[in-house]
């Protein structure tokens, strides 16, 4: 894979990560905070009363959640330093360049060099 492709990828999976983070992340602050003040966890619903859930497991979701998100843009970081440190495309070898001056590229007509 080209290392502009894992500059990119990295470059999004970081992108992702945080938005994750942003989007997701305020859902699990509430039972942090009730532990801390109340020693009591609840779980909402828009429909029915607050049901009184354990506070660990709480913790243990939270847990997961953050995980899951450190291993995104733990993901993109590592993409991101594979791309930048890579092989670039002045390091290709003569034999696998296309075009004008590769191995690869022969002409039909001769060459005004070639003729003479």
């Amino acid at each position: 894979m080209s290392d502009t492709r894992f500059t990119l990828i990295g470059i999004g999976l970081i992108f992702v990560g945080f938005i994750v983070l942003g989007i997701f992340g305020s859902n699990y602050i509430g039972p942090t905070i009730e532990a801390q003040e109340f020693d009591d966890c609840y779980e909402y619903f828009g429909d029915k009363p607050p049901v009184p859930v354990s506070c660990d497991i709480q913790f243990l979701n939270k847990t997961i959640f953050f995980a899951f998100v450190i291993a995104i843009i733990g993901s993109g970081i590592v993409s991101l330093v594979k791309g930048v440190r890579g092989k670039w495309d002045q390091d290709v070898k003569p034999g696998d360049m296309l075009g004008p001056g590769g191995d690869n590229f022969k002409s039909d007509k001769p060459n005004s060099d070639e003729t003479a």
